[in-house]
């Protein structure tokens, strides 16, 4: 597979990908979730693979991209209803 298609699968998996992190991690840190995010999505998209095969040119921009599509992802969830529900779900937990 070509590494923009790839790339592109990769990035339209993020919002699952951040849920699921959220889930498991509910306890740790927002800086401890988001190295779990980088490290799953890098292995994902075989980063390593592809910097090898100079696919990627520039390791650390990269990183840094994907850094952000991950910021986006999660502003844009904590400002949807996921994020009401999420706390609603939490509250009525912690309640019992």
């Amino acid at each position: 597979m070509n590494f923009l298609n790839q790339l592109l699968r990769g990035i339209a998996f993020v919002p699952a990908l951040v849920t699921g992190i959220e889930e498991l991690f509910a306890c740790k840190s927002g800086a401890e979730k988001k190295d779990a995010a980088m490290s799953f999505l890098e292995n994902a998209l075989g980063t390593l693979d592809a910097v090898a095969a100079r696919e990627i040119v520039n390791p650390d921009g990269f990183r840094e991209g994907v850094s952000k599509i991950i910021d986006g992802a999660v502003q844009c969830l904590n400002a949807s209803t996921w994020a009401k529900e999420n706390s609603a779900k939490t509250v009525t937990s912690a309640s019992q």
